[in-house]
């Protein structure tokens, strides 16, 4: 049992790190369509796949309405979940506790006051307890700015 708590501690650690990790921003013209077709064409070059797509702009709107929130935060927001088998491995042999920096997660949206702005945005993985899961870290980080300036500027 007191292991389990020790796990669950460790995962918490963990979850808490990546929930705090530093959001990089960057914004492009066009439509959220064609900025969202060049993420996944991105991938697909990569030849990784779209796990998950989470429509968040679209849950809020839904669920808003229940909350008496009327005001839209998003005219369109979502993020795009990937892995990448190698660099995950890589990750994960450095530190088994950076699973939680996976699924990678690239969201893209779009505020009201700026219709013709597309935000590509992601959280840069800090931390790293070794040298070896710092590098591994910075591969993810920049396999992550890579995609997003193939995004906004294919």
């Amino acid at each position: 049992m007191r292991s389990l708590r020790f796990t669950f501690a460790l995962a918490i650690l963990a979850l808490a790190t990546t929930a705090s990790a530093t959001p990089v921003i960057s914004k492009t013209t066009g439509t959220f369509d064609e900025i969202k077709e060049n993420l996944t064409n991105a991938l697909t070059n990569r030849g990784m796949v779209v796990n998950n797509i989470a429509h968040i702009g679209d849950m809020l709107a839904r669920t808003g309405k229940d909350l008496g929130k009327t005001n839209p935060v998003y005219l369109k927001a979502e993020a795009i979940e990937f892995c990448s088998a190698t660099i995950s491995r890589k990750t994960m042999e450095a530190n088994p506790h950076n699973i939680a920096y996976c699924p990678y997660v690239i969201a893209i949206y779009v505020l009201p006051k700026e219709p013709k702005t597309v935000y590509v945005t992601y959280r840069k993985p800090t931390g790293g307890d070794t040298k070896a899961s710092k590098a591994s870290l910075g591969e993810v980080e920049k396999l992550l700015r890579d995609l997003v300036k193939e995004t906004i500027a294919p």
